[in-house]
């Protein structure tokens, strides 16, 4: 479950906060203003954030080295040529 607490409450009662998340396995999102700023997860969940994380940057960084590697014009061309193709199959197909 989710709890909403501003950071005063936070402040003042972190020990009971800490027993929901760490036994229920609750979270607490912290509000200043009525803005979200922070949360508190438990330690497993923690976990699998920073892990989907890594995985997620891992990926980008191989998606940037990817699209450098290609050749904008020649992407183009090979578009192309699959559009002329998939266009000549089609005539054949009506005539």
């Amino acid at each position: 479950m989710i709890h909403t607490e501003p950071a005063v409450k936070v402040r003042q009662n972190l020990g009971e906060l800490l027993n929901k998340v760490q036994y229920r396995h609750d979270s607490i999102l912290i509000t200043k203003a009525d803005k979200p700023v922070a949360a508190i997860v438990d330690v497993e969940l923690f976990e699998k954030i920073r892990r989907m994380r890594e995985e997620f940057e891992t990926l980008m960084a191989k998606f940037a080295q990817t699209s450098q590697a290609i050749n904008t014009e020649t992407l183009e061309n090979d578009i192309n040529e699959v559009i002329r193709t998939i266009r000549r199959k089609n005539k054949k197909r009506k005539g």
